[in-house]
């Protein structure tokens, strides 16, 4: 006997049902696309009017993004919402609710640098305002909201231990990054002040928080092996918190004076290099481990998955950091290494954004995850003392 599904109901086809499965670590892929341009335009070198009008594009590219990934998460929520607590439950997906904060501020933070030249002053900073607002709520609320879950709800132990748990406790460290570039558009005086040093505040909780967590990351990878294939791009997530709050304390710095007494924003600018220095440092021995890691996955066979995104919008942050470095200490080998980690960054977006239009050509990223093999059905053979079993 055939059985045959029953139709899917009128409020799941069809496009809803094609977001069934779509997840929020699509939100990566924005941030990726954001990284690109938002990256560029901060190079410590003369840029002429043609690339800046091609980060421009780029930018106006992951904001179309945005766009549509909202628009397709909006409908996963409605007509699925039991995949959407699914993957709440579900300790490899609920971290990735982290990406749509940092998605969200990854655009915002661009408006006002690829894209200030096209909106113009007054809609960069309308657009950013919005978006570093929401991101930073969700970002804050992830930072809580995903630790409490995996504690309370997920069954997880130490050798599960992955760079996505990383995803949650960074966001607010986006937000610190970005924060300074809307406090020169805030009246004079304690709005100024208040956002900066909450920005200072949000760097210590994910720097914190990000302290807490590594050691397991770094812990599981060397007790019980390599990550699984599929998993190793995620390797490069650590660069994430590295990079980001090499970018943010250059920021802080950056906004501080006339914001906060002169001594503090001395203290903030010297800080600024003491901070950034040596976690570059480890930011390049976890590049060099993550690249010999991805090395070896491709070589024993990984195939594209969206994991794939997680080795661009860190390096990225790399990028912003070794900027940063640069106008402090207006060194020749920062402004080189930006340069560098910035072709890297390029490199791995065009990988990722070409495997993600294939998969999506070809169906194969939105569909459901594949059955298990099923098991062979049991025989019945006689013995020769003429039982069965």
């Amino acid at each position: 006997m055939v059985i045959t599904a029953p139709p899917l109901p009128a409020t799941r086809a069809p496009r809803a049902a094609l977001v069934r499965h779509l997840g929020p670590n699509w939100y990566a892929s924005v941030m990726g696309t954001a990284a690109v341009a938002t990256a560029g335009i901060t190079l410590p070198v003369d840029m002429p009017a043609g690339p800046r009008t091609l980060l421009a594009a780029v930018w106006v590219l992951s904001l179309l993004m945005l766009a549509a990934l909202l628009a397709a998460r909006t409908l996963h929520w409605v007509h699925h919402r039991d995949q959407a607590r699914a993957h709440l439950l579900d300790p490899a997906m609920a971290p990735f609710y982290g990406c749509l904060s940092m998605a969200l501020l990854a655009v915002g933070g661009g408006a006002l640098t690829a894209g200030h030249d096209w909106l113009g002053t007054g809609a960069a900073v309308a657009l950013d305002t919005v978006l570093y607002t929401a991101g930073t709520a969700i970002g804050l609320w992830a930072a809580v909201a995903v630790p409490y879950l995996m504690s309370v709800r997920h069954r997880i132990d130490a050798s599960q231990a992955s760079p996505v748990w990383l995803l949650p406790l960074v966001a607010p460290m986006v937000s610190a990054a970005l924060g300074p570039l809307l406090v020169p558009h805030l009246p004079p005086g304690q709005p100024r002040e208040t956002l900066l040093l909450a920005c200072l505040a949000m760097f210590g909780l994910s720097l914190f928080a990000t302290l807490l967590m590594l050691p397991l990351v770094l812990g599981r990878l060397i007790t019980s092996g390599p990550l699984p294939l599929a998993l190793t791009p995620t390797l490069f997530l650590v660069l994430g918190p590295l990079g980001q709050s090499t970018t943010a304390v250059g920021s802080i710095a950056n906004a501080a004076p006339g914001v906060v007494p002169s001594s503090y924003a001395h203290g903030l600018a010297v800080f600024s290099v003491l901070y950034g220095v040596p976690v570059m440092g480890f930011a390049l021995m976890w590049l060099a481990l993550s690249v010999a890691h991805l090395v070896r996955a491709r070589r024993q066979g990984m195939g594209f998955a969206m994991t794939w995104w997680g080795a661009t919008f860190p390096v990225g942050t790399c990028v912003t950091g070794a900027a940063a470095l640069t106008r402090h200490t207006s060194l020749t080998a920062y402004q080189t290494l930006a340069v560098a980690l910035y072709v890297l960054l390029v490199a791995a977006w065009l990988a990722a954004a070409t495997g993600t239009a294939r998969g999506l050509l070809s169906g194969e990223l939105l569909a459901g995850p594949r059955p298990a093999p099923a098991a062979p059905a049991p025989e019945t053979v006689r013995t020769t003392s003429g039982t069965a079993r």
